[in-house]
């Protein structure tokens, strides 16, 4: 993994840097975030949301909202065990996992909401000071506001050390404050007054406006993840100190609830947002409280704003951050970071009206934890043999759960800030992904994309292969770089967006100095795809012989059900030299091998004049011209023409069908071939050629943009339809591609036709002949009992009466004699049944369909 955090060189440059702070557990981590998330809700809203909800609701609130903090931190857990952090907190998880795009969307929000946030926080110590005065000033609060920042700006400046001294003393008073609203509530605690509260008011807020306004109170719990690379051990800190916060500020808010609930009636609950200061022991501490609240979330937002920023600009994400990547003092301190936090402070304060502003960042937090928890589900369901987290005690669904509760939670509370955090983050996207340039580090990308394709690769397996969807998976052969690219190109073209190209070059020889040739060859093959900016694979085999190498390529390429069925190569000419690097004879006998092997073969003659005629053409002006014989050729040029027009360059071309009248042995009209169009859904335009030959073909097709063409090969040469040389075929002709299907192409195949199709007949007619077989030994054996009960009750009958009616004893006698064939009748139709299922089950046998031993 690449990475580039940490401290910067003297020339300014940033260097990789390995986590090298001081910090332990509950200096860096505990302390920022249980002091960011004991805020100025609990001191200010929390008796108003049991007021107004009622402690039944309040609790319920309480609930939802903790769940996503507990579920956020158990992948947090997770996912920070799983690697070595570094500086930068949930950016720097989020890249890592998610890739630079979503990493830097959310790094640059993240940055920006922190920094904001340090304006509301000492806005709300501004008006803290403000209630506490027994005058007003006017622009009080701005100027409290704005003090505080500058006050809160030298201990950041100086460094995370000496702002976690602050921290301690503002724990401190924090403390006292709750310990003196504690003391007070079980001083006045009244049973009766807790079962009245509990309740929901009728005049009660909507549920979700309720959520909103407490929600803000849990968002702090990820400071601590900010300050990452001021860690001893990220990887024990984290996970350890972000529980400890999170099951602590549970415990304090739900007992807070109930004191709340047990002390004041709901109407001064709801009507009093210093209803804390009524219930203390000692109302001053309280005071004091809330003023270092206020001043502990803002120093929280102080210390990870920066952070964020430094771990950005040392990943040259966005270059215009840079600058942010140099740090001061052994630990790095982000100072310049640090500016550019105050002033967008101070900027913020000074517009006054922050209600919109206030919702977007609650979002923008919100969209942080609901990524972090995604990452964390990406990682575990990427099945990587790296994901190995020291934290167990997760599981992939609940990270997704968490997800899903953030973007709810997002819309639910308020839907249009929700759907601007979204819109701005998607904006941000997709400006990294068009302007990052190379990766710049190893994400869960690929990983993800490798699991997929193995678990959908290995879903196929089971399902039959089936010419309605067939798609190109092309072997393009090519050893010169020069004609590489029209190669490359016109293969893109042929793909339709629906099949893959593996571009092939056979090294010929042996030896361990064949290795290196091949790291240089697969280098050059791959920067070359780059270059042309299509979408393609390379591929380099060294083989003793270049007949080797091609031959063990077409037979060896792919994996499961994705193999190779068409061979796509560069037309070299019918003169002396070589083909493919092969003779003229070898030629023929590899491209009759490829056939054999059932892959389709497509020829392309694009020379350099050609080439530039043809890029030369408009779009509007494109035509493709495929000259049908009703074959299995045809029909594969055919869908190779439809496949192009599915390309963005070929979009508007014209699709010429040129039948050759008496090509096959079936009479070619215009009704015939528009019906078969239609059948086949392809738009193209019919024209019946006489008399057709080379010459016909080139006035013909002299003008088009790209001609489909097929061939034979007669004594391993390559030649057109009427035996004649291909290459005077092609000498007036346009950019053409000469093809030879393997085999039959169907362009019309309904679902039930193919081998699935074939598979229901056969087990149906088993399942049928056995039904007969079954039925017709059952009667067989009604038949037989049918008949040894009539002769038991002859013979009976005789016994008993000796002097019978001779009548009667005669036609008992026949009655046993029509049993008698009625049983010889019915078993020789049960033997032809049970033949007849023997045979049927041999068939399916023979197909595959059923197994021998399991259905003998």
């Amino acid at each position: 993994m690449n990475d580039t955090t940490g401290k910067t060189s003297p020339e300014g440059k940033p260097e990789t840097l390995e986590s090298q702070g001081t910090l332990g557990t509950f200096a860096g981590v505990f302390t920022p975030s249980i002091l960011t998330i004991l805020g100025i809700i609990l001191f200010l809203r929390m008796g108003f949301v049991v007021g107004s909800a009622g402690l039944g609701l309040a609790l319920l609130i309480l609930l939802l909202a903790n769940t996503i903090s507990v579920l956020t931190s158990i992948s947090l857990s997770a996912i920070a065990t799983n690697l070595r952090v570094r500086g930068g907190g949930d950016y720097y998880l989020i890249s890592r996992t998610l890739g630079i795009e979503f990493g830097g969307a959310i790094g640059i929000v993240l940055f920006l909401a922190q920094s904001v946030s340090v304006a509301f926080y000492c806005i709300g110590f501004g008006e803290a000071v403000g209630a506490l005065l027994p005058v007003q000033v006017p622009y009080l609060t701005q100027i409290a506001a704005a003090s505080a920042v500058s006050f809160l700006f030298v201990f950041a400046w100086l460094g995370a050390d000496w702002a976690t001294r602050l921290q301690y003393g503002v724990m401190l008073t924090l403390a006292l404050a709750l310990l003196s609203f504690f003391v007070g509530g079980l001083l006045k605690w009244d049973a009766k007054l807790l079962i009245e509260n509990w309740p929901t008011p009728q005049s009660s807020m909507p549920f979700w406006v309720l959520f909103a306004i407490f929600f803000p109170a849990v968002t702090g719990f990820t400071q601590g993840v900010s300050m990452s690379g001021d860690l001893k051990d990220p990887g024990h800190s984290l996970p350890l100190g972000t529980f400890m916060a999170v099951g602590i500020s549970i415990i304090v808010y739900f007992l807070s609830a109930v004191v709340f609930a047990a002390v004041l009636p709901g109407e001064v609950l709801s009507g009093d947002y210093g209803a804390m200061r009524r219930i203390a022991y000692f109302g001053p501490l309280i005071d004091v409280g809330v003023v270092a609240a206020t001043l502990s979330s803002a120093m929280a937002s102080f210390l990870g704003a920066p952070r964020i920023l430094q771990s950005m600009a040392c990943d040259r994400i966005f270059p215009f951050l840079n600058p942010f990547a140099k740090g001061a003092g052994p630990l790095n301190n982000p100072r310049r970071g640090i500016l550019l936090s105050a002033g967008i402070a101070y900027i913020t304060i000074a517009l006054g009206q922050l209600n919109l502003i206030a919702a977007v960042v609650s979002m923008f937090f919100l969209i942080s934890y609901g990524l972090l928890n995604y990452a964390t589900y990406f990682e575990a369901r990427s099945a990587s043999p790296s994901f190995r987290p020291r934290f167990h005690y997760f599981n992939k669904w609940l990270s997704l759960a968490g997800a899903l509760a953030c973007l709810g939670t997002m819309l639910a509370v308020d839907f249009r800030s929700g759907l601007f955090a979204l819109v701005v983050l998607f904006a941000i996207f997709q400006y990294l992904k068009r302007t990052a340039g190379p990766l710049r580090w190893a994400d869960s990308r690929r990983s993800y994309h490798m699991q997929v394709v193995r678990e959908h690769l290995l879903e196929s397996i089971g399902l039959p292969e089936h010419p309605r969807y067939w798609r190109p998976q092309i072997l393009a052969f090519s050893d010169n770089p020069e004609r590489r690219s029209q190669l490359v190109a016109f293969s893109s073209w042929i793909e339709g967006t629906s099949g893959l190209t593996t571009v092939v070059r056979v090294l010929e020889g042996e030896g361990v100095q064949m290795l290196k040739r091949k790291e240089e060859a697969e280098a050059e093959l791959q920067r070359d795809i780059q270059e042309y900016g299509v979408h393609a694979f390379p591929l380099i085999m060294v083989a003793p012989t270049l007949q080797a190498g091609i031959q063990s390529v077409i037979q060896a390429y792919g994996i499961g059900p994705l193999k190779a069925n068409t061979i796509l190569l560069n037309w070299m000419g019918q003169t002396p030299g070589t083909l493919l690097g092969l003779d003229g004879l070898d030629f023929g006998t590899n491209l009759r091998a490829a056939r054999f092997f059932g892959c389709n073969l497509v020829i392309l003659d694009a020379k350099a004049d050609k080439w530039q005629a043809l890029e030369e053409i408009p779009a509007g002006k494109l035509v493709i011209d495929v000259w049908w014989r009703n074959d299995a050729t045809s029909r594969l040029m055919l869908l190779l023409s439809y496949l192009m027009t599915r390309h963005e360059k070929w979009a508007k071309a014209r699709v010429r069908l040129l039948a050759s009248a008496g090509a096959s042995q079936e009479e070619v009209t215009m009704a015939g071939l528009q019906e078969m169009l239609e059948d086949v859904r392809i738009d193209a335009e019919p024209q019946i050629v006489a008399d057709v030959d080379a010459d016909k073909i080139a006035e013909y097709s002299g003008d088009s943009s790209i001609v489909f063409l097929p061939f034979r090969i007669r004594k391993n040469q390559v030649v057109d339809v009427f035996g004649n040389p291909m290459g005077e075929t092609l000498f007036f002709l346009p950019v053409t591609a000469m093809a030879l299907a393997a085999r039959d192409v169907e362009l019309d195949a309904g679902p039930e036709s193919g081998k699935a199709g074939e598979t229901a007949k056969l087990l149906d007619a088993l399942e049928d002949a056995r039904k007969r077989a079954y039925e017709a030994a059952a009667e067989a054996e009604d038949a037989a009992e049918a008949f040894e009960k009539a002769r038991r009750k002859a013979e009976q009958q005789r016994l008993e009466s000796v002097s019978a009616d001779s009548e009667a004893i005669a036609l008992m006698e026949k009655a046993v004699e029509e049993a008698s064939r009625q049983a010889a009748k019915t078993a020789r139709r049960a033997a032809k049944a049970a033949a007849k299922a023997e045979i049927a089950a041999q068939e399916a046998e023979t197909a595959g369909v059923i197994s021998p031993k399991k259905d003998k």
